[in-house]
């Protein structure tokens, strides 16, 4: 890409008949709905759309990015919290669900709309730090012995600017019972160029360790600047993880996750986590059963090598660690 990160994020894709036109794509060919759009606005970066496959109405891509009307239907079991973050909600900005980790919403701002999102109906409003309330989030910390871990989420905590996480990042790095901080992002998968030489630096030079976890759910998310912003990350010392989501009509299918979980490595990111659908109203359509999530995931760890085999988890509201699916139980 010839322009700035921030430009190409000023740039993306937010109404429906540029991106079809863009793709090739008749809307009558689509089961778009201005509907869902109102509820949760389309956005998508010009370099995730260029993945895309152009003419092509199943692409797992545009399925997970596209408005459609599915996400109107009710579906049993889901609500606007699926997770229970509003009960873990300790401060402004701040949840805090599992012993010796503490997570800040930083932002509600995020790069791409992922349609599937566990937060699309978060409060953010109401509930992300500002950077008014962020000394008294620190004080917090630092007050906490307990806690060895921040993460920084969102949104999307890389949409801050570089200023702002460099700050944010000396604070932490004051606090002496900090060991880690972590970053769950989407942006070096969605828009590679924020991966810029002044946040590498920030990282390199952090003096807590640095656990960066993407999000990436299908192998044809990864093309060659995806690959060069997460050798960049590697070689400033980032642990590099993927969280995926098994998504109905994305990754379903054996191949496509060991087909993930082998680039992902080849890119210097390791398998970490296959979420179970987190139960957020207008997700329903994207559902995959536990029987069948469980039978993909035996077949993925029958052709891979261990490490190569993220964790099948489920997150549930109140409990104190994330669910490992057996996959004993078929």
């Amino acid at each position: 890409m010839t322009t700035n990160w921030q430009t190409q994020l000023v740039s993306a894709f937010t109404d429906f008949q540029t991106l079809c036109d863009y793709l090739q794509l008749s809307p009558n060919d689509l089961n778009l709905s201005s509907d869902a759009a109102k509820q949760f606005p389309l956005r998508v970066p010009l370099a995730f759309a260029s993945r895309i496959e152009k003419g092509n109405p199943l692409d797992p891509l545009l399925r997970q990015i596209l408005p459609i009307g599915d996400e109107l239907k009710t579906y049993a079991g889901f609500s606007d919290d699926p997770v229970g973050d509003l009960n873990a909600v300790k401060q402004t900005g701040v949840l805090h669900k599992y012993h010796g980790r503490v997570l800040l919403i930083n932002t509600g701002a995020c790069a791409i709309h992922c349609r599937y999102c566990f937060r699309r109906n978060f409060p953010y409003a109401d509930l992300q730090l500002s950077k008014q309330q962020e000394s008294d989030v620190i004080q917090a910390i630092q007050n906490d012995t307990s806690i060895q871990e921040v993460i920084l989420s969102g949104g999307d905590p890389l949409i801050l600017n570089d200023a702002r996480l460099a700050r944010l990042f000396e604070a932490l790095a004051e606090i002496s019972t900090l060991k880690r901080i972590r970053i769950h992002t989407r942006l070096p998968i969605v828009l590679p160029d924020r991966v810029t030489d002044e946040l590498l630096e920030l990282l390199k030079h952090c003096p807590k360790k640095i656990i960066v976890v993407v999000h990436c759910n299908h192998a044809n998310e990864i093309d060659t600047d995806v690959a060069q912003a997460c050798q960049r990350l590697k070689s400033v010392g980032v642990t590099l993880l993927n969280q995926s989501v098994l998504l109905q009509g994305v990754n379903d299918d054996a191949t496509a996750l060991c087909d993930l979980s082998e680039r992902l490595f080849d890119v210097g990111v390791l398998p970490y986590y296959l979420h179970f659908l987190d139960k957020a109203n207008g997700t329903g359509h994207f559902q995959v059963s536990e029987k069948e999530a469980l039978a993909l995931l035996t077949v993925v760890q029958n052709r891979l090598s261990g490490y190569l085999v993220p964790k099948l988890v489920t997150e549930q509201a109140g409990e104190l660690s994330k669910q490992t699916l057996k996959l004993s139980v078929l």
